[in-house]
């Protein structure tokens, strides 16, 4: 069984709330039926006329639910499932003991078989899509689904970064919502390899661990916080896909991609979708190392230009290496809201963090003129709004795909391909 420890000087996101109107109902169980998926890894259910966001259970289920956040007077409430009266027959039980109702808040959909998760990631990216940016994929991408990535059929063991919370010398990570730790001795979505960290103690002084898995060389621990003045090391990274071979190097707290397929594959449909051609200029927004940034350079040549943007200055420090000294390659460590772009582009891409790229950003691009923008998005509904201010500049889908870079969890990766209006689906 999994143990819980609240963390010395820290309240749950509960208690941190102001003062709330009403009576609080945390702890309260209500018996609802079970409509749709929504956003976030709960589904929807309605107790008098109220929204309630449940987890750990499906559509169409009928259950009784705790509730974990609201007051009578509350627009909405949050309840776990804590009891199935009836199953949907995609439900299957967890392979993880740390989940469910007030354990790990790292998975989302463990209690789910991993088809029917996948057909729920696509059903928030439709919802998402048709509510916020009014596009309806039927008409975009009618055969749109999230798909599979390979190498991890069962949904489990692909994580090859993980960060875990230390509290009073054991490791574990946090209930959904809250900073309460969930001791735990495994991830089961995570490499084997860090399980030995999971079952080690550590030192008091230790908040935290960062674990990673990279392509090449063994696992890499790093404590937190740490020593002032302490550089993170570098791991290296192989890509492999239908375009070539690519060693990069990234600091192992620096971000990529978690799944091992992922950056191969989205390498592969970004530049499959892009297509650049020999002499054109290229601009990557969010550029990170350079996993785009250098696929680029090499299919624009020497007689086109690539234009890196990127605000973690040491990412852009390891780009600069990534890039072999290409010299058709600038690389500016800039906040992509404030970079200066240029003038013109033939093809932009862009992979922004879960916020997305925003209103301001969608219009420096639109105001470039490229003939394809390839859009990579970690978070639907940041997706579905900036896809609505490219609409409004002229640009609209083409193309769309999704990929369950992430099982077990909520999360969805998305590509957007975005042309000017009158060119996109013109086929």
């Amino acid at each position: 069984m999994a143990t819980s420890r609240s963390a010395p000087g820290r309240r749950s996101g509960m208690n941190r709330r102001k003062a709330r109107k009403g009576r609080p109902m945390e702890g309260e169980r209500l018996e609802l039926a079970v409509e749709g998926v929504a956003h976030g890894g709960h589904c929807v259910a309605r107790h008098e006329g109220r929204v309630v966001f449940v987890r750990h259970t499906l559509p169409g289920e009928r259950v009784v639910a705790r509730i974990t956040e609201g007051t009578s007077e509350s627009k909405f409430l949050r309840a776990d499932a804590v009891e199935v009266l009836d199953a949907s027959p995609d439900r299957v039980p967890a392979p993880c003991p740390f989940s469910g109702p007030g354990m790990c808040g790292g998975c989302d959909w463990q209690h789910v078989a991993l088809p029917a998760q996948r057909a729920l990631k696509t059903q928030v990216v439709r919802e998402q899509l048709q509510r916020i940016a009014k596009i309806d994929l039927d008409e975009v991408a009618p055969d749109f689904t999230v798909e599979e990535l390979p190498g991890h059929p069962d949904g489990l063991r692909w994580r090859t970064r993980l960060e875990l919370a230390v509290d009073d010398g054991v490791a574990g990570l946090r209930e959904h919502r809250s900073h309460r730790l969930v001791e735990i001795d495994d991830c089961v979505v995570s490499d084997e390899g860090f399980t030995a960290a999971l079952r080690d103690r550590f030192d008091a002084s230790v908040a935290g661990l960062d674990l990673v898995r990279p392509s090449v060389g063994d696992i890499v621990g790093i404590e937190l916080p740490q020593p002032k003045g302490e550089k993170t090391p570098a791991v290296r990274e192989i890509v492999d896909t239908a375009h070539g071979s690519a060693e990069f190097d990234v600091s192992a707290r620096g971000f990529w991609q978690v799944h091992p397929a992922a950056a191969s594959t989205f390498l592969d449909v970004v530049l499959d979708a892009t297509d650049p051609q020999e002499g054109e200029r290229a601009v990557d927004l969010y550029c990170g190392v350079g996993l785009f940034t250098r696929a680029l350079a090499d299919l624009v040549g020497p007689s086109g230009s690539v234009l890196g943007v990127e605000a973690d200055a040491e990412a852009i420090e390891y780009a600069r290496t990534n890039m072999g000294g290409a010299r058709h390659v600038d690389l500016l460590a800039s906040d992509v809201a404030k970079a200066n772009l240029g003038t013109g582009a033939d093809v932009v891409v862009l992979d922004p963090p879960r916020a997305g790229a925003g209103r301001d950003v969608v219009a420096t691009i639109a105001d470039l003129a490229p003939r394809v923008v390839t859009y990579v998005a970690c978070d639907p509904a940041a997706l579905a709004r900036d896809l609505g201010y490219f609409a409004e500049r002229g640009y609209d889908v083409d193309a769309l795909r999704g990929f369950d870079a992430f099982p077990m969890t909520q999360h969805v990766e998305c590509i957007a391909v975005l042309r000017p209006r009158g060119e996109a689906n013109a086929s």
